[in-house]
């Protein structure tokens, strides 16, 4: 059986560490304009409780969603040692194009893609390049539109990347703004027919009748700059969408492969809030009936790299593929579970065995 395997990750860690001391000198206001009447370092200490982040990444000024997405794709490409030249398709997965600073115009034309393959200098024809924008699970989305290709035929090694500079679109009056970070993740996937390592089973679902609006562009809180150019999101509305739908998501995407809930060995969530993501891993277990999840089986980075949107997962697995999250290692066979939900709403998962 032909399946899409993980051959190398590469990864961009912005250098400006952004602490939530940061944040102490901001006046906050709430979606309505009105003031947020409890103190700033109130309302950080109950952000960093409820979100588990105590600091983030921003890209230094200049640094693009493309650039970042090169140095990622340099490092798996060289980690994986082929040649780029034997790179079939190229897909990136961001939501606001290039920006150099904030405040920059989103260009997206060419696509992003199209500039990565530029700047890796692959000359090949045949490598055709794409963006995707999926919301946050766009690096997954690009993983499973990969898979489809290159089981088809259409491709047989592929580098996908999720780069993305969220700093460059925040609103510094919305306390939300803290979430954000920038980074890049990038993998190389090949055709494996030689074992049953690589993509075993997909789920995915959309919800944009009534949850098209829960993540969006907005005008400042403050209503110092009213043109919808910064990231807004109604919090309580995805929480509430993410625990109703992403557990049975994994679950219906585990339970194609047919194996017992105690095989799976590492979950990888999209890396959205701590608290969110505990809610969501406790309630997917319950759904086998089980009131406690494993230890060691949620590797997260959220803490010091906050939200970076299509780059989590891939810079978390990266991370503990290079052995740099203490506690958590991969072997080969184990089976392990991705899943990622973000604007739209949109949700997918992906189960896959290393």
């Amino acid at each position: 059986m032909i399946r899409s395997k993980i051959i190398a990750t590469g990864a961009y860690i912005p250098t400006e560490r952004i602490p939530n001391e940061y944040f102490l000198n901001a006046t906050f206001f709430e979606g309505n304009q009105s003031m947020v009447r409890n103190a700033t370092e109130t309302v950080i200490d109950k952000f960093s409780a409820i979100t588990g982040i105590m600091e983030r990444r921003y890209a230094s000024s200049g640094i693009a969603a493309s650039d970042m997405a090169v140095i990622a794709a340099q490092e798996a490409i060289a980690n994986a040692g082929i040649d780029p030249e034997s790179i079939d398709q190229v897909i990136v997965a961001h939501n606001y194009g290039d920006m150099s600073y904030p405040g920059a115009p989103r260009d997206a034309v060419p696509s992003l893609a199209s500039r990565v393959k530029h700047k890796l200098g692959i000359h090949n024809p045949r490598c055709i390049p794409y963006d995707i924008i999926f919301g946050c699970p766009g690096w997954l989305q690009a993983v499973i539109q990969a898979d489809l290709a290159m089981r088809s035929g259409m491709a047989h090694t592929s580098l996908v990347i999720g780069s993305e500079t969220l700093s460059r679109v925040l609103d510094p009056s919305d306390r939300d703004s803290m979430i954000f970070s920038d980074g890049a993740g990038a993998s190389i996937l090949q055709v494996n027919s030689e074992d049953d390592s690589g993509i075993l089973s997909v789920a995915m679902r959309s919800d944009t009748t009534t949850a098209a609006s829960f993540i969006f562009s907005g005008g400042r809180n403050d209503m110092v700059d009213s043109e919808p150019r910064f990231i807004k999101m109604n919090g309580r509305k995805v929480y509430e969408y993410v625990l109703d739908y992403v557990p049975r998501a994994m679950k219906e995407c585990f339970d194609q492969i047919g194996e017992s809930i105690s095989a799976l060995k590492m979950v990888f969530l999209h890396q959205a809030n701590e608290k969110m993501d505990q809610a969501i891993i406790k309630r997917f277990y319950s759904l086998y009936g089980l009131d406690q999840f494993p230890e060691n089986i949620m590797p997260m980075n959220i803490a010091w790299m906050g939200n970076s949107s299509v780059a989590t997962i891939p810079t978390l697995l990266h991370q503990v593929v290079q052995g740099q999250l203490k506690s958590f290692e991969l072997k080969k066979g184990d089976t392990i579970l991705m899943a990622s939900v973000g604007a739209g709403m949109n949700i997918n998962a992906l189960t896959y065995r290393w």
